[in-house]
């Protein structure tokens, strides 16, 4: 049996964006049951020149609707990144996910030879296959952050584990 480039994509960009909604959840109350404010979650980072929680989540959401955009030939709607609470963040979460539940395996199936160029960067611009892009490039990254936002709140004492990062839960 074949994978297609949607069955490859949309499943995968569904799970783990509702896994991050659900990990929110739970580092929501958290920070309500502990008495923390929440910021001290949202903007936790592990290195001074890292990304902070909340633009991990921003970015990894950006990953699921500009792959998916792209691979449809069509331009990625832009969001502005001005979530500044985990309601807002969820908010953002649900909207990709109607985003990417909206597509049809149509619009993504036979783009594994298709040109994509994306920017990588403010300035540089690099173009992949629509199989190099979505296997070699968008769910990588697009994993990269949603891991970073699960090892924050795990370092910041959140309770979950591993079915929990996989939606399990």
């Amino acid at each position: 049996m074949t994978l297609s480039m949607y069955q490859a994509s949309a499943p995968a960009f569904e799970n783990m964006l509702g896994a991050l909604s659900k990990l929110l959840d739970k580092a929501q109350a958290h920070a309500t049951a502990r008495k923390i404010e929440p910021s001290a979650l949202l903007l936790a980072r592990l290195a001074p020149d890292m990304f902070t929680f909340t633009k991990q989540v921003q970015i990894a959401c950006d990953f699921a609707k500009n792959t998916m955009s792209r691979l449809a030939g069509q331009e990625p709607p832009k969001f502005a990144d001005e979530e500044k609470s985990f309601d807002e963040l969820k908010t953002r979460i649900a909207k990709v996910r109607d985003f990417v539940k909206a597509f049809k395996p149509a619009q993504i199936d036979g783009s594994e030879d298709k040109d994509i160029t994306f920017p990588v960067g403010p300035e540089a611009k690099m173009t992949l296959k629509g199989h190099d892009y979505l296997v070699s490039f968008a769910l990588p990254n697009f994993y990269f952050h949603v891991t970073a936002a699960y090892a924050l709140l795990r370092h910041n004492g959140v309770q979950i584990g591993k079915l929990d990062f996989l939606g399990r839960t």
